[in-house]
């Protein structure tokens, strides 16, 4: 038999998305794959990401998709290998049809996780993979995976081992970031892990945040660092959170850090042109009250208005022109992300792994998912990263263990 097709004894530390990809395609490779997860049960963060709609993927011209993610560059041959169309066809596969959404964000027809995630742990137990919970990774001694579990500590030597242990954003959920050390300690490369595609804190009067915190912003432009998008926000107690700002989330952070805030500009009537809002102020009637000019003839609802007089500039002018200019443009001073225990995500992770998604120095370790460095908004981009380096680290896991030398299992 040649080596290609010899069944090896293999190892997958992680059982959310990315580690669940991996094992699938190990085991169709022909190989023994074990699970290890160190919560009472797998893919608890997909669940909970899939109560209001399990968001799997986006249907954008794969050019613009591969755009979202950064590094750039960084996810794009994962990505090729196992593109939207390979996501959404490996979920109907499952039995589990899918959809495109008006925002052409891509869903399954039932809409939650939990049918999709019962016929996939289905499709894992018919191929063979045991999943073992409550397992802890806590140390790597060569090959060797040391692990904390119920029974004591497990010492398991696999031919080859990945992991995907996340980030640091969901902590309830088994994602803390303690794999950090074990990896360091391996002498790995890892970038500080911070928050992604979070809020970010505002310093708002009291009165502004006792009226509208909790109020959603429609259709809103908002800017910085070069770049613009139209979306939705909503007001926090703290300052502001939502897919506007999460697309944005990046340079905000990156702005903060390295000057202490970040400024983010709103454009609050982003459907008219500054020219036609000045025009429409211009004919609000002699003596009206500025809530009452705001409303009418700017169209502000109540929350926007009350973000304007937030933001930046000093006293709102009552001239047409420049008032107009200031709706289309009001700057607001971020104090910086809310922690990482908030976030949806994580960027920073670990660094330098190869084209096969193997560490470098560690022969059969390989490494997959979101404790990888590198970051994506929401909007279907952060599952089909995790899939796709999940298939793609087991890939490269599949060349290694067919092109290595003969001695590879006896490290």
């Amino acid at each position: 038999m040649s080596r290609q097709t010899n069944r090896h004894d293999l190892a997958v530390v992680g059982g959310g998305p990315a580690g669940l990809a991996a094992a699938e395609r190990l085991a169709e490779a022909g190989h023994a794959v074990t699970v290890y997860e160190r919560m009472p049960s797998v893919a608890r963060r997909l669940l909970i990401a899939g109560r209001g709609g399990l968001n799997l993927t986006h249907s954008e011209a794969l050019p613009d998709f591969l755009a979202r993610y950064h590094p750039a560059g960084s996810l794009a041959p994962a990505i090729r290998a196992f593109p939207p169309e390979a996501l959404r066809a490996w979920c109907e596969g499952l039995g589990q049809p899918t959809f495109v959404g008006s925002s052409g964000r891509v869903f399954p027809r039932a809409f939650k996780a939990s049918p999709l995630l019962r016929a996939w742990l289905g499709r894992l137990d018919t191929l063979g993979v045991r999943i073992r919970t409550r397992h802890r990774l806590t140390a790597i001694e060569g090959r060797t995976l040391i692990l904390d579990t119920p029974e004591g500590t497990l010492r398991h030597t696999p031919a080859a081992a990945l992991v995907a242990l996340g980030g640091a954003s969901w902590p309830r959920l088994g994602s803390d970031g303690s794999w950090v050390a074990v990896m360091e300690g391996l002498g790995a490369a890892v970038a500080p892990l911070r928050p992604a595609n979070v809020g970010f804190r505002v310093g708002w009067s009291e009165v502004f945040r006792t009226r509208f915190a909790g109020e959603p912003v429609k259709r809103v432009g908002l800017s910085a660092g070069g770049q613009r998008v139209l979306g939705e926000m909503v007001v926090t107690q703290t300052g502001l959170e939502g897919g506007a700002v999460y697309a944005l989330g990046r340079v905000l952070r990156e702005a903060a850090e390295a000057e202490g805030a970040a400024i983010l500009t709103l454009d609050l009537r982003p459907d008219l042109a500054e020219a036609a809002l000045a025009a429409r102020l211009g004919r609000s009637r002699p003596g009206e009250s500025a809530a009452s000019r705001l409303r009418k003839a700017a169209g502000l609802a109540p929350v926007s208005a009350g973000l304007l007089r937030e933001s930046l500039g000093g006293p709102l002018p009552t001239e047409p022109g420049a008032l107009a200019a200031r709706i289309k443009a009001a700057r607001l001073a971020l104090d910086g992300p809310e922690a990482i225990e908030r976030a949806i995500s994580t960027a920073g992770g670990l660094r330098g792994v190869d084209a096969r998604f193997m560490l470098p120095g560690r022969p059969g370790l390989f490494a997959a998912g979101e404790m990888l460095d590198w970051e994506a908004p929401t909007g279907g981009y952060l599952l089909q990263g995790a899939f796709a380096t999940g298939r793609a680290a087991a890939e490269g896991m599949l060349d290694w263990l067919g092109n290595a030398p003969e001695d590879r299992d006896a490290a």
